[in-house]
């Protein structure tokens, strides 16, 4: 078969990226980044406190959704296990290490559970934005005059609750539309948690202007490495050990890294999970030059030197 000339050309063809959200780069030749106080690692725990309607009918599957015949008491029950007692061993564990927290919440539950926007006020951790609720995860087929006014709705209803700026925005289930980023940044959106393809922060170019998207990694998900991967509690240990150790390792000649961890109530804040996870995260925080930071405050030390 013969190719026709038209089948290799592209108009964006060419060295780097096939977008102009940010410019193609290796982290090893980037400037390196100094933390507060010369810590190598910032540590970046994210917990997620989400709502997944039991009559969920989304345009997209949704993982972690309800899986069985309506009504799935099961899942709806046990997801809101995590919300009413898991997150307080998760809360007790990070207290207990003095470790802080980035909590990404869905507007909908901030509404329901208002206690839990007080726990984070109260503990001075910062609230990230997670969409509606788990229900209505954003995609490209969606209008953009709807996904802007429910961006802008998510986004007055956790400032009005919480009384915070709310600078992070985390996408339902990290799916965007085309327009997600740019209409997040029109509301004063800071940072985006969705593009997990750094182990740092990173310029993201918008229609409102340059914000930045942070290293939000999948691969330290506890739902991804304890119920879809199906990997055993000490595992997940030994793979958090093994990123920190890697990281940390690093950070000694190529300047800070961040280490983010994504946490959800309804899998490590079982009984018997929650040991595992505060093995690691002691392990990780007895070591000297790490900095336990909110994103916001991540972001703010790394654009003072960029």
């Amino acid at each position: 078969m013969t190719l026709s000339d038209d089948y290799l050309k592209y108009p964006k063809r060419g060295h780097g990226m096939d977008h102009d959200r940010y410019i193609w780069s290796q982290l090893h030749e980037r400037p390196k980044v100094v933390w507060p106080n010369g810590a190598r690692v910032a540590l970046w725990v994210v917990t997620q406190l989400q709502w997944f309607p039991m009559d969920m009918k989304p345009a997209i599957p949704v993982p972690a959704a309800m899986a069985r015949p309506y009504p799935d008491y099961w899942n709806y029950t046990l997801r809101d296990y995590g919300n009413r007692i898991g997150v307080f061993r998760i809360f007790k564990v990070l207290d207990k290490l003095g470790i802080r927290s980035s909590v990404a919440i869905n507007a909908a539950l901030a509404e329901r559970y208002p206690y839990l926007v007080e726990q984070v006020n109260a503990r001075d951790w910062e609230l990230i934005a997670n969409g509606l609720d788990m229900g209505h995860p954003h995609h490209g087929g969606m209008d953009r005059d709807e996904e802007a006014a429910l961006i802008k709705g998510v986004l007055d209803r956790l400032r009005d609750l919480s009384g915070q700026k709310i600078r992070g925005w985390l996408s339902p289930i990290r799916s965007e539309s085309m327009n997600t980023p740019d209409l997040a940044a029109a509301e004063g959106i800071e940072y985006l948690c969705d593009w997990a393809n750094d182990d740092m922060p990173y310029a993201f170019e918008t229609t409102s202007g340059s914000i930045h998207n942070m290293p939000h990694t999948m691969e330290l998900d506890d739902q991804q490495i304890l119920i879809s991967l199906r990997h055993t509690e000490q595992e997940y240990v030994d793979q958090l050990k093994d990123q920190f150790d890697c990281l940390y390792e690093e950070a000694a000649s190529r300047g800070g890294r961040v280490m983010a961890i994504n946490l959800n109530p309804w899998v490590t804040g079982q009984a018997y999970r929650i040991k595992a996870l505060e093995d690691a995260l002691a392990y990780i925080s007895s070591h000297d030059g790490v900095w336990s930071a909110t994103g916001g405050e991540i972001l703010d030390a790394f654009t003072a030197q960029t």
